[in-house]
């Protein structure tokens, strides 16, 4: 603000955020001195929201009432209000994004220990009424400074009041509403919206009792959350573009709609379709973690569904969060395990992330709606929606005639209709002679397309086809007789046949643990490069949360499923000429080879080398055939050999299956019982793809390497390095570019084994090679031919779009590299990893092979230090503070040395320092001035030791007297560093102290506090690419 002076500032755009920095600076008076005029709601309105007591004053005021709540600052309070309200309550921290710090208390106990947790991230905690049971509901309502007010979109939770709303399945239009309640609803809300003073965008979540129309309000957030992404791709009315307009002072009136281009945006969208968004969890990569849900949200991404059934829109949704999934099963998903009744009852009692399953498996068995709905308190409108899925699943089960007779025109349009996929009818009909094989999807495919059963094509006009209107924002259904628009191919020449046919792109699909908005970014420069070079673009994907389902982005924009089905569905309607497969990451990458095989033209690397890379077994024995260097390997064909192999390169040992993202279920075996484990666990992910054993390296540097290549040959690369040895995922690495710390030769021989790999695969695209060197021999650790999620990094970092450069390399277009000197560029760009431990509750905070952020940040610096320290401080990393001690705890005498000139350089600093036994001996005996804290044995072991009196490292960081705490664990499974270690680990997540797990971080970020790289000085992107270079010049 002091440096770029703005007249105005939104806050409602950056979520919880911003809206918290928002406030901030509000009341410090910054805001205000330097003449900054806050656009849209203004701050003591957004503070009205936010602060439940005013809320509280504000809707008595319209006598309106919100679910009986009480604030507190201090854990007595909490309880005196707990008294009032009566057990349960429901405990969450004020001001605190996705029901950050939020739990159920049943008693006291439980709520001092939800409550310490909850004033870890919050000075204020909220305790409020449990209401789980009722139905949980949310209008999204926009409103100008003209008190012109619409309620866009109406959203209803699947499951009942209890979960976190993104945790939860939310249909639109709400289905099991009456007039009465929807009209009553949409009345308190335009009159809440009003009476506060909104000016843009907002919703109001809302507790509704199923048996009476008795209602209270859960809460109004002031700014765009989740939901109005979710509001705007689900009508088609951009509420982010419409709240902007608001802020500026334009009125709903004067605002086009921008789909029609002719109506106005005062208007409520009207929908004949029904939208159901699925969220995505990735709670199984995470040791000791607990799978309920409740207040706080857990889920990583979420899909949306288009249909005109909610049997079609829930199937759907199904195989677009797991796309192993055929469609909404129950004993088939292989997602519950065969329990006897009282075990399924008690799981779907609870909710978790498998609990659809497990009612569909009830459904399956011969559970009545009016059963599950006791159990549940899902209403009974959804539950007999499952219930029909279960009953069409047995009729195609229990057949065993022809299949002619069982699949007539008809029966086949019904179960299209409820959203069955052709590969799960296929799996239902094997009895009736349909190949078990992969073939038997293809097989029902042809039989289906006999029969005259097509899907249509439909468009999101926003007003249900009232107004005339074109839309390139299409779904596809089979509840329908007729396309929405025309599937015109125009006439072209052999040169031209692509650039009039146009390209297809495949998104990115669900954001989850590895493939994230980086993907996302990847998809779009692609789209936009295409469209800039005169080419039609069709984008399919199905994730809300994404720019790529912008319907303005392309030129025809499918919100549909990422499968072989119903990409060969568009294929063939559009009449494309090739489709894009590279830039989505895993998903469309694995799609590349049945496509191809059913004559798909795939552009760029051909499949078949892309399914050469994606082997472990072939891509290794490439290798070994071009003397390329890799650790030792070995193919999975029997567990015997696997053990042997182990015993003969010596434990510890990689265990890696094929065609899978983000390291999923990828594990270091340190000894045989775990090898067994890691097996079985691999094949289960890997199918009838090849899993690979092969020996960990110890003490290597990983490299990662991203380029861009024609026909074989590179056009441009970037080298970045790991801060962290080997053994941490690279999408949980702090990575630097340019790399700052690697060899000459190191760097020869990487561009050496590159150039060779991308002429043997033939490359046409982009790529990413991880290696790993240890002094200067280098090592391959694998290939990924298609866009890695460090593109967009490296292209932001050297101000070079190299999937432009890709998709002009891919679509024949002439491709001219970029002018790069990575030795001559004077600034360092730092990535650094998001984790989400504090929400996981029970999660282990420590790094591994199998990826376990779900974000990242990325900054600039004049050295690696200086980007290092903002990168951390980006992730919310709190700077350690002189006023009290820093916690060590390092496991072995290796790690321990390597840190001694750090702790040194923290003493000399003027910090104090603690110590578990065996650290603080080692210390002490180099002459460092440390204290002794204890080693908890349980989570209870927070008191003084009764023998030495020395205070417990539990105790120390529960009563916040540690600034800092840095835990290296030895990496090994010994008993007793698994206990201890997690217990201090888990500490401090819960309790908002800094933590750092990684030796190679703790001695970066010791350096930076010696160099004083605290010392921000702002300075934008631009700065940083305009810093002169030596020798050459870009231009």
């Amino acid at each position: 603000i002091k440096k770029e002076k703005p007249d105005g500032i939104i806050v409602s755009m950056g979520g919880q955020t911003a809206l918290n920095v928002g406030i901030e600076l509000w009341n410090e008076g910054t805001l205000q001195a330097h003449n900054v005029d806050v656009l849209g709601t203004q701050i003591p309105v957004i503070e009205a929201t936010e602060d439940r007591e005013i809320f509280s004053q504000k809707l008595k005021e319209i006598d309106e009432t919100i679910a009986l709540s009480y604030s507190a600052n201090t854990i007595e309070e909490a309880k005196v209000a707990a008294a009032k309200i009566g057990y349960p309550v429901l405990i969450r921290a004020a001001f605190a994004l996705g029901g950050l710090g939020s739990g159920f208390a049943a008693d006291e106990k439980e709520l001092v220990s939800l409550a310490a947790k909850a004033f870890s991230c919050s000075n204020q905690i909220l305790i409020d009424q449990d209401l789980r049971g009722w139905k949980e509901l949310e209008y999204e309502v926009v409103r100008d400074a003209h008190d012109n007010c619409v309620t866009v979109c109406n959203m209803e939770n699947f499951d009942p009041l209890g979960i976190h709303t993104g945790d939860s399945i939310v249909v639109a239009p709400s289905q099991t509403l009456s007039n009465r309640e929807y009209f009553m609803l949409r009345r308190t809300a335009i009159k809440v919206v009003r009476h506060l003073g909104i000016v843009g965008e907002c919703n109001i979540q809302y507790a509704l009792d199923p048996i009476s129309e008795k209602y209270c309000i859960i809460e109004v957030n002031a700014r765009l959350s989740r939901s109005s992404a979710l509001a705007s791709k689900a009508t088609g009315y951009p509420l982010a573009y419409v709240a902007t307009k608001l802020s500026l002072g334009q009125n709903l009136v004067s605002i086009r709609n921008s789909v029609t281009k002719t109506t106005t945006a005062c208007f409520e969208p009207s929908l004949d379709y029904c939208v159901l968004k699925m969220p995505r969890w990735d709670l199984k990569k995470f040791r000791r973690v607990s799978n309920t849900l409740g207040s706080s949200m857990l889920s990583v991404g979420e899909v949306m569904a288009i249909g005109r059934t909610f049997e079609e829109v829930i199937q759907k949704a199904c195989r677009m969060v797991n796309p192993s999934l055929d469609g909404l099963d129950g004993e088939d998903s292989d997602l519950i395990e065969f329990k006897s009744n009282d075990e399924l009852e008690k799981q779907m009692t609870s909710a978790t992330d498998t609990r659809l399953f497990a009612v569909q498996l009830a459904f399956e068995r011969g559970y009545t709606v009016e059963k599950v709905n006791q159990l549940t308190k899902i209403d009974s409108w959804f539950l007999s929606k499952l219930f029909n899925i279960a009953t069409m699943r047995k009729a195609c089960k229990s057949y065993s005639g022809p299949l002619e007779s069982l699949l007539t025109a008809d029966r086949m349009k019904t179960l299209k209709i409820n959203g069955f996929s052709d590969r799960q009818i296929a799996r239902y009909t094997q009895g009736c002679g349909v190949p078990s094989n992969g073939m038997g999807e293809i097989h029902i495919r042809n039989l289906r397309k006999g029969l005259g059963v097509i899907p249509c094509v439909k468009q999101i006009d926003t007003l249900a086809a009232e107004f005339p209107a074109q839309t390139n924002y299409l779904y596809v259904t089979y509840s329908g007789d007729e396309d929405d628009v025309d599937m015109v191919v125009k006439e072209h020449t052999a040169e031209n046949a692509l650039k009039t046919k146009g390209v297809m792109v495949l998104g990115c699909g669900a954001y989850c643990i590895g493939s994230s908005v980086e993907f996302d970014w990847c998809a779009v420069s692609c789209v936009r490069q295409l469209r800039r070079d005169g080419f039609k673009a069709v984008v399919i994907n199905y994730n809300p949360e994404t720019v790529s389902t912008d319907y303005d982005e392309s030129d025809r924009l499918y919100f549909e499923e990422l499968s072989l089905e119903r990409v060969l569905d568009i294929y063939e309607r559009e009449g494309v000429g090739g489709v894009v497969v590279s830039v989505g990451g895993q998903i469309p990458n694995n799609l590349s080879l049945p496509l191809s095989e059913n004559g798909v033209n795939i552009l760029g690397t051909s499949a078949t080398n892309i399914e050469r890379a994606e082997d472990r077994a072939v891509f290794s024995e490439m290798l070994d055939s071009m003397n390329i260097n890799q650790p030792p390997w070995s193919v999975l064909t029997s567990h015997k050999e696997a053990e042997s192999f182990a015993k003969r390169v010596g434990y510890p040992v990689l265990v890696r299956p094929s065609f899978v993202l983000s390291g999923a279920a990828m594990r270091v075996a340190t000894d045989e019982t775990q090898l067994k484990n890691f097996l079985r666990l691999a094949t289960a992910v890997s199918a009838d793809k090849p899993v690979v054993v092969t020996k960990f390296i110890l003490d290597a540097k990983e490299i990662e390497f991203d380029a861009i290549a024609h026909n074989g040959k590179i056009l441009n690369y970037a080298i970045g390095e790991h801060l962290e040895n080997a053994g941490v995922h690279s999408g949980d690495a702090t990575v630097v570019l340019p790399a700052q710390k690697l060899y000459v030769n190191t760097i020869r021989h990487v561009k050496r084994y590159s150039a060779a790999i991308a002429k043997s695969l033939d490359i046409t695209g982009p790529f990413n090679i991880q290696f790993m060197a240890i002094g200067n021999q280098v090592h391959v650790i694998e290939c990924n031919l298609r866009a890695s999620r460090t593109f967009p990094f490296v292209s932001k970092t050297l101000q070079a779009n190299f999937i432009s450069l890709a998709t002009r390399a891919m679509t024949g277009c002439p491709a001219v590299p970029y002018r790069i000197s990575l030795l001559d560029i004077d600034y360092v760009c730092v990535k650094a990893p998001m984790f989400s431990f504090t929400r996981l509750r029970g999660a282990d905070p420590t790094l591994g092979v199998e990826m376990a952020s779900t974000g990242e940040v990325a900054c600039f610096g004049h050295d690696a230090q200086e980007a290092f320290l903002q990168a951390m401080l980006s992730t919310g990393f709190k700077l350690p503070t002189k006023a009290k001690p820093i916690l060590l705890s390092i496991a072995s005498d290796k790690f321990r040395k390597e840190f001694l000139s750090s702790a040194e350089m923290l003493v000399k600093l003027g910090y104090s320092l603690l110590g578990t036994a065996g650290t603080a001996k080692y210390y002490a005996g180099n002459g460092l001035d440390i204290n002794v804290v204890t080693k908890p044995i349980n989570e209870d072991d927070n008191s003084q030791c009764a023998v030495t009196g020395a205070p417990s490292a539990l105790g120390e960081i529960q009563n916040a007297k540690v600034t800092m705490v840095i835990n290296i664990s030895e990496g090994t499974t010994r008993k007793d560093e698994i206990s201890s270690g997690y217990l201090i680990r888990r500490a401090a997540v819960d309790f908002g102290v800094s933590l750092v797990t990684n030796v190679k971080c703790a001695v970066m970020l010791v350096e930076c506090l010696e160099r004083g790289c605290d010392k921000f000085d702002a300075r934008h992107i631009g700065e940083f690419y305009k810093i002169p270079t030596v020798g050459w010049s870009k231009n």
